[in-house]
């Protein structure tokens, strides 16, 4: 999960809505049961969806008032006390 992605999604999300991330889940979730697909290629799947659950979280937090900058930083924060847990 980075950070950057994460503020880059959600500057997409601004620009046009949130339901491209629903359908963009959807269909990498689709994609990873896919017969034949790689390691690798499930790797980057699963970044792809981490990077995007993480701009959902932002996004929530930011509809229930909280200002973009301290959703990110308060994201992060909870991401980096569950990894050290």
């Amino acid at each position: 999960m980075r950070l950057p992605i994460i503020k880059h999604i959600n500057e997409f999300v601004k620009d046009h809505d949130e339901d491209y991330l629903h359908e963009s889940v959807s269909l990498l979730e689709h994609l990873a049961e896919a017969k034949g697909i790689k390691d690798e290629e499930l790797e980057v799947i699963g970044e792809l969806l981490s990077n995007i659950y993480g701009a959902l979280e932002v996004r929530k937090e930011i509809r229930q008032g909280k200002d973009e900058r301290d959703a990110l930083n308060d994201f992060m924060k909870r991401v980096m006390g569950a990894v050290s847990s």
